[in-house]
């Protein structure tokens, strides 16, 4: 199969969808690879790392998508490639269809074959190709979130840890899944007190196990969520329904009553966000302010970090890039669990309920497609 390599163009995206070293796995498997001239520059591969490992450069999307199969991108194909992609074509990338219906409704009508990470299931039900990005991103979030609690950037003026005889940040982290868990790793490892929310006992008894004595699992209610975030320094989004839009959890009410300079990071804004007041920020303008409280709402935060970001990833969707260019798209999915729950469109019919859901849409189960 001809498999093409796409240069990210969203705002501040430096991964790549493959290392040079999945580059030679899919030559071994006797593919062709063609990356897009500087595509690996931003996560430190250079064209030549490339063409040592059997790969053929190529200078404009354009002709990735005119000549590939199957093209591969790290996030969602942007407005101006659209009108590239083919009938017929294979597209495997991060899609998070449901919070946007321009995008759904550009890959219905083009009739490509839409295969999204994030839906991508594993034998056990977890999200394989999600997990290494929301470990990032669940790492990141805390990061972030210690950084704009840092006066200069308009946050309160508070060490997350704090320090002998001054009290540690209060940390409320909504979710208690890989974000979540990472997040919470993070903070406990900082000093800070941290509730961590979710609504599976089995969940949370696990989690009570394995992490530190400064962690507490609790089960989450709108209540406990309405008490905790008024004293909370900080608020960790970390709700994921696959393939669906998120809840919105942290109401506008709940918003005024936390204190000013504290912040909140929505790691579920790709899904259109788990606060009621979330919208998209980018890397180059993050954060914004609404009744004194920091929102930071970045999209692509594993972009940030795209060295490991891209190793992690390619580690994760190699096995899966194998199979659909070995096989062929209906034969891996007649064949593999996490490839019929990653098609999300498939030449026009909706295969995935969420987001059929999410714009009234006509859906059809994958089985009618394949």
């Amino acid at each position: 199969m001809q498999v093409g390599i796409l240069k990210e163009i969203k705002e501040a995206e430096n991964r790549v969808a493959m290392t040079p070293a999945g580059v030679e796995t899919m030559r071994a498997n006797g593919h062709q690879v063609m990356v897009e001239r500087s595509a690996g520059a931003g996560s430190g591969f250079t064209d030549d790392a490339y063409v040592a490992a059997g790969a053929e450069i190529v200078e404009s999307p354009a002709e990735i998508y005119m000549r590939a199969e199957m093209v591969m991108h790290v996030k969602e194909p942007q407005l101006s490639e659209y009108g590239m992609v083919r009938e017929g074509q294979i597209v495997f990338t991060y899609f998070h269809f449901a919070p946007d219906e321009q995008l759904t409704r550009a890959f219905i009508g083009n009739k490509s074959i839409a295969v999204a990470y994030e839906t991508v299931e594993g034998a056990k039900g977890d999200l394989p190709l999600l997990t290494p990005m929301s470990e990032v991103a669940g790492r990141m979030s805390m990061q972030e979130a210690a950084k704009y609690l840092e006066r200069f950037y308009g946050g309160r003026g508070i060490l997350l840890g704090g320090v002998t005889g001054v009290a540690p940040a209060s940390v409320v982290i909504i979710g208690g899944g890989v974000v979540g868990t990472n997040a919470a790793q993070m903070a406990c490892g900082l000093g800070a007190k941290v509730y961590l929310l979710d609504m599976n006992l089995d969940r949370l008894r696990y989690l009570s196990e394995v992490m530190p004595k400064n962690c507490f699992p609790m089960m989450s209610s709108k209540t406990l969520l309405r008490e905790l975030v008024m004293e909370a320094d900080v608020v960790i989004g970390a709700v994921l329904v696959a393939g669906a839009k998120a809840p919105k959890l942290l109401t506008q009410d709940m918003l005024k009553t936390m204190k000013k300079g504290s912040v909140i990071v929505d790691v579920a804004i790709d899904q259109g966000g788990c606060f009621a007041t979330s919208k998209p920020t980018t890397h180059t303008d993050p954060v914004f302010e609404i009744d004194g409280v920091i929102h930071y709402c970045v999209a692509n935060m594993p972009g940030a970090v795209p060295v490991t970001s891209t190793m992690a990833l390619t580690n994760a969707t190699l096995p899966y890039a194998l199979l659909l260019a070995n096989k062929g798209w209906r034969q891996a999915a007649l064949d593999n669990q996490g490839i019929r729950t990653g098609l999300n469109i498939v030449k026009g019919k909706v295969t995935c309920k969420g987001v059929a859901e999410a714009f009234g849409l006509a859906y059809t189960p994958v089985v009618e497609v394949i």
